[in-house]
């Protein structure tokens, strides 16, 4: 049977059924579009850091350097796993999960993890330093794609279907909120809601659970006394512009100096000393302010089109698997650009979350260059191909899985 079926409540994407087999070159649009973030990304954050990097450390090109370090590394990590079967992404889930789950408890030992500004989110490793919770962003869509497409109908069951996965990400962002970082725990909660209402989970277990959730996220957040300073500040950045809302009264600041055209690269005024992270976080309002409104649409329509193909891939896979895994690696960009560009735009309190192949971020670039590797390799294999008997509905039971 194709085409959109709804029964109980339950919604099924009218996936392709054909089992032809055909292989294809990588998606080279997709490709385009992640070499054009990445280089735009790359002079964005030599423009923002130069001052502050030569002010702090003696080298303007302190910062660079490093983002240039990990592109290289990250695109070397594209290179590789566009090249490596997708397929084997669903049997190292767990083991993935495993280790992930250890990282975090790891980075929130105090002789182990690294405290910035009052969070431990870093683990050490010689000269440089690594974000656990990064790596939880994909982690969790390996788990939750392989889940999916072991029994694409179990979904539909709030015991079998909703359990597993809720534990899994429940107990990741716990983790996650010890750090603490609310931001990345609501974004893989997002991803994972978006997976798995894609899936085909019933609609009424998905409302219940949004009923359930929001009072505990909004009793979580009044209870934090700075959570709550954030919320009022996101309320009214204009009451306390020089304390509370002073990062994000000077990016409004930043977006309107920019007007249509931009003051021109390299001339921006609020990344001295004004805009604090202007070159992670707030890389946005630079780019409103120097490539003013034509510069942040051109950035904004680039996310478009990879989201696009995101989904275009997606819809193009040969296997549940493969469809869940492109889908989830489309919705984890997707919703981390809508979050950056939310609180650079005022539109959402403020959280630590970069915008990907722009921002200044070692783990951050390398996982999203990693997730681009694994789009590109499901692009290759199109509606069809190795495909094993019964290896759509799994080999029996692996625990969550």
């Amino acid at each position: 049977m194709s085409g959109r079926a709804i029964d109980e409540g339950t919604l099924s994407l009218p996936w392709p059924t054909s089992r032809s087999r055909k292989r294809a070159n990588a998606d080279g649009l997709l490709l385009g579009v992640t070499l054009l973030l990445a280089f735009m990304g790359l002079v964005m954050v030599f423009s923002a850091s130069a001052v502050m990097a030569g002010n702090r450390f003696h080298d303007s090109l302190f910062f660079l350097k490093r983002q240039m370090a990990w592109l290289a590394l990250g695109f070397l990590v594209l290179h590789i796993v566009s090249r490596l079967d997708y397929t084997v992404w669903r049997k190292l889930a767990l083991p993935i999960l495993a280790v992930t789950a250890v990282l975090l408890i790891l980075v929130l030992i105090p002789s182990l993890g690294l405290m910035i500004k009052g969070a431990r989110r870093w683990l050490p490793l010689g000269p440089i330093s690594v974000q656990p919770a990064e790596i939880v962003k994909l982690a969790t869509v390996f788990y939750l794609a392989a889940f999916l497409a072991k029994g694409q109908d179990r979904v539909r069951e709030f015991t079998s279907g909703l359990i597993p996965p809720l534990i899994v990400v429940g107990l990741l962002g716990g983790l996650i909120l010890l750090q603490p970082d609310l931001g990345t725990v609501a974004l893989i909660g997002l991803v994972a809601f978006g997976l798995l209402f894609l899936g085909g989970a019933r609609i009424s277990h998905l409302a219940g659970l949004v009923l359930v959730v929001v009072p505990l996220a909004a009793a979580f957040v009044l209870r934090s006394s700075y959570r709550r300073q954030r919320l009022m500040t996101f309320l009214d950045p204009w009451e306390d512009p020089s304390a509370a809302g002073f990062q994000v009264t000077q990016s409004f600041l930043a977006f309107g100096n920019g007007g249509l055209f931009g003051v021109g690269l390299g001339e921006g005024k609020q990344k001295l000393f004004f805009l604090p992270e202007a070159h992670t976080d707030f890389v946005l309002a630079l780019v409103g302010e120097e490539l003013g409104l034509i510069g942040t649409a051109t950035i904004m329509a680039l996310f478009g089109v990879l989201v696009f193909k995101g989904f275009q891939i997606a819809g193009r896979a040969r296997e549940p698997f493969g469809r869940y895994l492109a889908m989830g690696i489309t919705l984890l960009i997707a919703c981390q650009v809508l979050f950056n560009a939310g609180v650079a735009t005022g539109l959402l309190p403020t959280k630590g979350l970069t915008l990907p192949f722009v921002s200044y971020g070692g783990s951050s670039v390398v996982m999203s260059l990693l997730g681009v590797g694994i789009l590109l390799n499901i692009s290759r294999d199109r509606q069809g191909g190795r495909q094993k008997a019964g290896s759509g509905r799994g080999h029996g039971g692996v625990g969550l899985l």
